[in-house]
């Protein structure tokens, strides 16, 4: 049997009954115990809620528990596959949340597909949930449905597909360019593939202070000249001389790859600026291999989607502490400084000293700062401490959360808790 085949197999396998289940958190063992959690006793708590709606955080779920909500339209990268199909996917979703940050999600695959029934669907069953996450849903109708669940919700709503790669490679762009003395306002920035991701990573590069960014979708450079652009492409139309990308590759300090494999030539990254970035996340195979790029010159810092070769883009370095950290202030909903505060914590903590489970996990005692450890690796478990903090101090920065009395050092040791079991006793490095 070939290593695929047993993949493939193992793979069913483990997906055989789904990945998810649920589990109740107090005890019902006795009559007293039965009439505490349902008739009569459930009555008291619904009359408080009634009274003060707030409360439905105290006396409910409702604070621990995001929906995963996708229509199957945008799967990986597997395309349409409609809501059956990716509701592994979004089972997996929900694995990851629980997993690395202790967040209840459900799946909810929805089998309506314009704008605006899924916007409809998704406010209606808001109120059970203490955030939203939108997951798979083609562009461009992801933007206004994230927006406009925004405006109608006083929950989070966090499309990842959009929000989460920008996230992790801001922070690795950040780090980048303070490795190789650069300054964003200074460096030109491609990017191929004009979708949900690629349009919101433009986005926070602008934020971040990137002043020349080139965005490339199948048709070429997304210039000013172009009559068949959407009115999300058209807010990053330029104008350029440069119709492809090798034209756009020519002297560019960063490239972020968010199309198909092989889009990129070993000619393309000869061309590029001295010490440049290249972050090909194209999945499961990059638009160019880490080993080609080196064919051509050992100054790159490159990055990928696969956990095979160093500074993996992975996003669930973001969303689980995200949410983490607004629903523990109870946020009204993720604002961008919240998201920035998320990347410049992942910057951060790149530069801290690697624990000691990672290395054992990477089987590597060298994993430092450096042009191979830009991004804090997926197991190491202060990346909870760092975003899931710094989210939740934005979110009350920002006036958008609930809880007022927010203590910062407070919650970071509550998170350690979380994760190591003791407060104050367990630290990485040992």
């Amino acid at each position: 049997m070939s290593s695929e085949t047993e993949y493939r197999k193992k793979a069913l396998e483990y997906h055989l009954g789904g990945k998810i289940g649920i589990e109740i958190t107090k005890p019902c063992e006795t009559q007293f115990e039965l009439s505490l959690a349902y008739t009569p006793g459930v009555a008291i708590p619904c009359k408080e809620i009634e009274k003060d709606p707030e409360s439905v955080y105290t006396y409910t779920n409702k604070g621990n528990l995001v929906a995963v909500v996708s229509d199957g339209t945008a799967v990986l990268g597997l395309g349409d596959i409609g809501p059956e199909a990716g509701k592994p996917v979004m089972e997996g979703k929900s694995v990851l949340f629980k997993k690395f940050a202790n967040v209840d999600a459900f799946d909810i695959e929805i089998d309506v597909h314009s704008a605006e029934e899924i916007i409809a669907t998704t406010a209606a069953i808001a109120p059970t949930f203490g955030g939203i996450n939108l997951e798979d849903i083609a562009a461009p109708k992801c933007f206004e449905i994230e927006t406009k669940l925004q405006e109608m919700l006083d929950i989070p709503v966090f499309h990842d597909d959009q929000h989460g790669t920008a996230i992790i490679t801001t922070a690795g762009l950040m780090n980048a360019a303070e490795l190789t003395g650069k300054k964003l306002a200074e460096m030109k920035v491609v990017i191929s593939g004009a979708g949900a991701a690629g349009i919101s990573c433009a986005k926070m590069y602008k934020a971040a202070g990137v002043k020349d960014t080139i965005m490339c979708d199948s048709k070429g450079v997304i210039h000013t000249g172009r009559d068949d652009l959407n009115e999300y492409k058209r807010e990053f139309a330029v104008e350029t001389d440069a119709r492809t990308l090798a034209d756009a590759m020519k002297g560019a300090d960063m490239f972020l790859g968010l199309s198909v494999a092989g889009a990129v030539s070993r000619e393309m990254v000869a061309s590029m600026a001295p010490q440049p970035v290249i972050f090909a996340l194209a999945n499961p195979v990059p638009e160019i291999l880490p080993e080609e790029v080196a064919e051509v010159r050992d100054d790159v810092i490159m990055g990928t989607g696969r956990s095979d070769y160093p500074n993996q883009v992975n996003n669930v370095l973001g969303f689980p502490f995200i949410f983490r950290g607004a629903l523990d202030v109870r946020a009204r909903k993720i604002t961008e400084n919240m998201k920035m505060a998320a990347a410049r914590a992942l910057a951060e903590l790149a530069k801290e000293p690697v624990p000691y489970y990672v290395k054992a996990a990477y089987n590597n005692d060298d994993l430092a700062y450096g042009p191979e450890h830009i991004i804090p690796l997926p197991f190491n478990k202060e990346v909870l401490i760092w975003v899931a903090s710094a989210v939740a101090k934005q979110a009350v920065e920002d006036g958008v959360a609930r809880v007022k009395d927010f203590d910062y050092e407070a919650y970071r040791e509550k998170l350690r808790h979380l994760i190591y079991g003791t407060e104050g006793e367990v630290r990485p490095e040992q």
